[in-house]
């Protein structure tokens, strides 16, 4: 653990207030779900992610995902790539979500794209250095929260994603929400 310097007064309703520097580094925004955990005279909160809960389900799904659609296949909550199968699965597995990832989760909409219809295709990972040509982003929506984000990419020049991998995809997000609802 990290000593930050930092001293809080809980006040008179037992609320601490967490100082923005800290929030903005550990990706902490307004309505966030923290887990509180003690150990003797310690407390530690951890930014709470339900599907990070079932992180082993989200390994087999992208890869079964990946298998069944011939793509590289990623499963992330709303911080980091959970799991990924694929070719080009090291660029991506276990890093930060890009900030434009965390904007089309805020929107709650799918996203497809490819350079070979001159769309624009995202960054998934805050440093991602993989070239992808396509990609389906579809978020993981349950009881109204966004909780991630299943992602089917390519890197094959020409690439236009089909619609039976959209569809695929949008039944993956809906399977894994159905784990939470």
């Amino acid at each position: 653990m990290k000593a930050t310097g930092i001293v809080r007064r809980i006040d008179e309703l037992g609320r601490v207030v967490i100082p923005k520097e800290i929030r903005r580094t550990l990706r902490i925004r307004e309505g966030d779900p923290l887990e509180l955990f003690t150990d003797r005279d310690e407390l530690m909160l951890k930014k709470y992610s339900p599907i990070a809960s079932v992180e082993r389900f989200a390994e087999g799904t992208a890869k079964s995902l990946s298998e069944q659609s011939g793509y590289l296949a990623a499963i992330t909550d709303s911080d980091v790539v959970l799991a990924a199968s694929g070719t080009g699965k090291k660029a991506i597995a276990g890093k930060t979500v890009s900030e434009k990832l965390t904007e089309i989760m805020a929107s709650r909409r799918s996203y497809l794209a490819s350079r070979a219809e001159s769309g624009d295709v995202y960054p998934v990972t805050a440093e991602d250095g993989a070239e992808f040509t396509a990609e389906i982003i579809v978020p993981i929506v349950a009881n109204g929260d966004c909780l991630g984000t299943v992602i089917l990419l390519s890197q094959e020049e020409g690439r236009v994603m089909e619609g039976s991998a959209v569809k695929l995809a949008r039944l993956t997000a809906d399977i894994i929400a159905g784990q939470f609802e």
